[in-house]
């Protein structure tokens, strides 16, 4: 079970649930990977529809990470992610916002 108060995001996986959440390691490996100049810059681009399939992927993997799981890109290339594409795009996005969520 994922805890949305905590930031967490569901992803399904092969079938399976995993949860997914951009700790401060998982957000420092995200702008490695996508060569970002600020997570500011990743944010944007998501709201503005300018993102690429290589930044959805990139979320994911440093979501998933952040969660506790210890695969890689690689895994999940023949992967089945419930909802395909969009599916996997709806969890990234979601997972930023979450990340970014002021709570009270």
């Amino acid at each position: 079970m994922v805890n949305p108060w905590a930031g967490e995001v569901a992803l399904v996986i092969d079938g399976r649930i995993h949860p997914c959440k951009l700790t401060l390691g998982a957000l420092a490996e995200l702008e490695a990977a996508l060569g970002a100049d600020s997570l500011v810059d990743l944010v944007a681009r998501f709201e503005g529809g300018a993102f690429s399939s290589r930044d959805v992927m990139a979320l994911i993997v440093a979501g998933l990470r952040g969660g506790g799981w210890q695969g890689t890109a690689a895994d999940l290339v023949s992967a089945e992610i419930a909802g395909g594409p969009v599916g996997a795009a709806r969890a990234a996005a979601e997972m930023l916002a979450r990340a970014f969520a002021v709570s009270s």
